[in-house]
């Protein structure tokens, strides 16, 4: 029967531009990994990290990742590459399809330590960053299994169900099947919305975004791999990749809670060089308060010192004639130092004393009252701002 609404498969994987192939399956990974890229980018530098980071130790996680993710599914499906009548120079045609993300994961996290540990950056703030960038680019992956008519689930008559054309050579029966790839990206997208919104509500750090976007996948892939009919080993009765799911998120889980016990908070640093001198992109909080960094010039320093009117007004003798000129007869000295509450206080002339003549010549600072005891000079009347 034919169904009056399906998903068609393209009827080719590949797109020629003259003598140049461009296939599917080669530009969703591509395009997935810009979208890493960039995305990671900008969380690395909302984070206070320089521009350009990410991208340069994708340099290393990359390359590592694809070979990761080849290398996991060639071992797993050993079977279509070293038995007989196979060719074992398949296993390097990747653009035929065969990425295993437990591999690309492993392996790129490698990478990505090599390039962390040559910039001095921990790695976890950097998995932070690129975490919900991964999941993005996972979804935009996806989409080249459906380019390739791989990787469907059980035949089904529902009206999102993916056509596939028969062939015989890649082991295919024409029919109408669970679009898999299409569920999987999907959960994709909304593993990686998950992570941005935790990671904003909670200030996840010290790896812990990266924890919950391999727990929040691995839920999905466990169902999704349930689905699926082509060729896969099992162990009691699940997938591999069943396993493979249970076992990598019960670790992910662990280390969320044995983190957040250990290293509680986020980290206030993700990139010391950047830090030290300055070359980051947002202003960086400082303390774990977030309170603003306090004024440079602090009315102590400039004011109301510790011995009370100005810093060269009243000194500690409280005789010096330039002391009491600009701490009571000027503007910036009474008005600013003396005539503050603050600095009234802590120098010991009432506000109204200080505002009007501006203390006596040697009365205008604690440390000269104090000392001194008693002054007999008079006091000279204050400049009116």
């Amino acid at each position: 029967m034919d169904l009056l609404a399906y998903i068609p498969s393209p009827s080719s994987g590949v797109i020629y531009l003259g003598p140049v192939p461009l296939r599917g399956y080669a530009f969703c990974i591509i395009i997935g990994v810009f979208v890493a890229v960039w995305l990671g980018g900008r969380r690395w530098v909302a984070r206070g990290g320089r521009v350009g980071t990410v991208a340069d130790i994708a340099v290393w996680a990359v390359p590592f990742g694809l070979v990761g993710g080849r290398l996991y599914h060639v071992i797993t499906d050993y079977e279509l590459y070293f038995t007989d009548g196979r060719d074992w120079v398949d296993a390097f045609k990747i653009w035929q399809g065969g990425l295993g993300i437990w591999g690309a994961v492993a392996l790129g996290a490698l990478g990505a330590w090599i390039g962390c540990r040559r910039r001095g950056i921990p790695l976890p703030a950097y998995a932070d960053a690129i975490a919900p960038g991964i999941a993005f680019a996972q979804a935009i992956g996806r989409w080249g299994n459906w380019f390739n008519q791989e990787l469907y689930g059980k035949a089904t008559t529902v009206p999102w169900a993916l056509k596939i054309d028969g062939d015989a050579d890649a082991g295919r029966v024409a029919g109408t099947y669970h679009p898999t790839f299409l569920y999987e990206s999907l959960w994709c997208v909304g593993v990686a919305l998950l992570v941005i919104w935790a990671d904003r509500r909670f200030r996840l750090g010290h790896g812990r975004a990266f924890a919950l976007y391999v727990a929040a996948y691995t839920v999905g892939r466990f169902w999704i791999e349930y689905l699926r009919v082509d060729d896969a080993h099992h162990v009691l009765g699940l997938r591999l990749n069943d396993w493979t799911s249970i076992v990598v998120f019960l670790g992910a889980v662990a280390y969320l809670v044995i983190s957040a016990k250990k290293v509680p908070g986020r980290e206030e640093v993700v990139e010391p060089a950047a830090a030290e001198d300055g070359s980051v992109g947002p202003a960086p909080v400082t303390g774990a308060s977030g309170e603003a960094p306090a004024e440079s010039e602090a009315a102590g320093t400039t004011g109301a010192g510790t011995s009370g009117a100005g810093t060269t007004g009243a000194d500690k003798g409280g005789a010096n004639e330039t002391g009491t000129d600009e701490a009571g007869a000027d503007k910036t000295g009474a008005d600013k130092t003396g005539a503050d509450k603050t600095g009234a206080d802590k120098a010991g002339a009432d506000t109204a004393g200080a505002g009007k003549a501006g203390a006596d010549k040697a009365g205008a600072d604690t440390a000269g009252a104090g000392k001194a005891g008693a002054v007999a000079a008079e006091a000279e009347p204050s400049k009116k701002p």
